[in-house]
């Protein structure tokens, strides 16, 4: 017998849609861009660090970023993946780390907190070469 409910599985199914975003990874930098409503104007502001953490449990997936703001302090900021307020997200480097969680980055400083950026070497297209048909 089916329940006529929605459960917490239906919930989940139905929060998860195609949002069109780049695959991005721990570590790599990327620009949120997400919509504020300032009194009764709405615009676009962009929100650009490391990411740090990622949750995938489907409808409730999350993000976590951070940033060094002035003066040397931290922000982070949790956005969940198929929130509404999200308008973009811009992939701006790729990052080669080796933890599934970058937690221990809040405790240092300076050069220590800095990310490796992955390296991409670009494969050099070659012309295809026509092949000389013999005549037989």
């Amino acid at each position: 017998m089916k329940s006529k409910k929605i459960n917490k599985e239906t919930i989940q199914e139905l929060a998860v849609k195609e949002t069109g975003f780049p695959v991005f990874g721990i570590g790599d930098v990327i620009e949120v861009s997400q919509w504020v409503l300032e009194g009764t104007t709405k615009r676009i502001q962009a929100f650009q660090g490391n990411v740090i953490a990622k949750n995938n449990n489907a409808g409730s997936s999350t993000f976590t970023i951070r940033k060094m703001a002035a003066d040397g302090i931290a922000v982070e900021k949790i956005y969940p993946i198929y929130s509404p307020i999200i308008d973009s997200i811009k992939l701006v480097s790729k990052a080669k780390v080796r933890r599934a969680k970058l937690y221990y980055v809040r405790h240092k400083v300076g050069k220590a907190a800095a990310i490796k950026e992955k390296i991409v070497k670009k494969v050099k297209k070659v012309a295809p070469v026509a092949e000389a048909s013999v005549a037989a």
